[in-house]
């Protein structure tokens, strides 16, 4: 038999004994989905109002449930010593001005009896020669005995105006609008900067909704986009939120991104506390590899499909990603159009001889 008979006889052989198999192809899309997660809704500002100076609660003009516009007042303070020491320092500026009228004559007198001096001193022997000298030196020291006490009116004047800006924070208002939500001052309180807080103030008519994004779809976050959510109170009505602020971190115990949306409730229908049901979307940066769910197979040691190349069967280890449909996503050393088998085994052994069926 002839070298070329006896090589056509094996490799017809060879063909005869590869496996027939059903084949799929590696497809590539940017993967969007929608998955449903948990949220979380919270006031998009807080604040627990304090007295700035000490006082006894006089009136509260408000209570819990109360909507307040920002400048409102919502606790007067009372504190009779602090009016008692704006008089003493507005004395105290009624006295320095006093002292200072009095300096100003003492300088006009000064400088007269300088001039006359002066004058004098142009005839040789009219008058001593000190006589000039202690006359400029009692004028320099009336100027300066006057601008001790502008320095002093000033200071004194400061007092003043401090005192009645502290006078302004017996009036505790509101920062910003919002609704009272806890309410622990009562007339007659002692209230100060070291005592416990007299109201919280929630800003409720823009909520901040927080979702715990998994790790596996942080990725996909863009600020901006528009979600849907539902809430149990409302059953079978949708509400939109948008994406408006990402951590950029993940909490190390769930693994999750917190992202925050906001979402306008001018008419009060949604509350602080509430847990949302968020339709979150999921979009890729870049195109996904999908393979069909059959074509993975996982064993103790790996995860892999079985690639057709040239009549062979090649394994190609991978990393499973998201679900799509009836296909996942798959990171691996493949490419779009590919030819893998559609339902694989770890009996397919690598090297093995095998075709697609017809």
């Amino acid at each position: 038999m002839s070298q070329h008979r006896f090589l056509f006889l094996v490799l017809t052989a060879g063909a005869c004994f590869a496996q027939s198999v059903e084949v799929a192809t590696v497809t590539s899309k940017v993967l969007e989905r929608k998955t449903k997660l948990p949220g979380e809704f919270t006031p998009y500002q807080t604040v627990d109002l304090s007295a700035r100076v000490p006082g006894y609660v006089e009136k509260v003009d408000g209570d819990v449930g109360t909507m307040v516009k920002a400048g409102q007042t919502l606790v007067t303070l009372s504190a009779p010593e602090m009016q008692a020491q704006i008089s003493e320092s507005l004395v105290r500026v009624q006295v320095i001005d006093s002292q200072k009228a009095e300096a100003q004559a003492r300088l006009v007198a000064a400088q007269s009896t300088y001039e006359r001096i002066k004058a004098a001193s142009a005839t040789p022997g009219a008058i001593a020669a000190n006589e000039l000298t202690i006359a400029e030196k009692t004028v320099d020291a009336a100027q300066a005995l006057i601008r001790s006490l502008e320095n002093s009116a000033k200071a004194a004047q400061g007092v003043v105006a401090v005192q009645r800006d502290l006078i302004g924070y017996l009036k505790v208002t509101a920062p910003f609008d919002g609704v009272i939500t806890q309410r622990w001052a009562h007339p007659g309180a002692l209230a100060g900067p070291n005592a416990k807080p007299l109201l919280r103030l929630e800003q409720q008519s823009r909520l901040r909704l927080i979702v715990a994004v998994p790790e596996t779809d942080a990725g996909g976050v863009q600020l901006g986009a528009k979600v849907p959510f539902t809430v149990p109170a409302f059953p079978g009505e949708t509400f939109h939120g948008v994406v408006a602020r990402m951590p950029h971190n993940m909490d190390a115990k769930t693994r999750t991104m917190p992202v925050e949306m906001d979402v306008m409730n001018s008419n009060g229908r949604l509350t602080p506390g509430m847990y949302p049901e968020v339709q979150w979307p999921f979009r890729r940066a870049r195109p996904s590899m999908l393979v069909p769910r059959t074509s993975i197979v996982t064993t103790t040691e790996r995860s892999f499909v079985v690639r057709l190349n040239h009549g062979k069967a090649e394994w190609v280890n991978l990393v499973r990603g998201s679900a799509a449909g009836d296909l996942v996503e798959v990171f691996a050393n493949l490419s779009a159009g590919d030819t893998i088998v559609k339902s694989a085994s770890d009996e397919i052994r690598e090297g093995s001889a095998i075709t697609a069926k017809k």
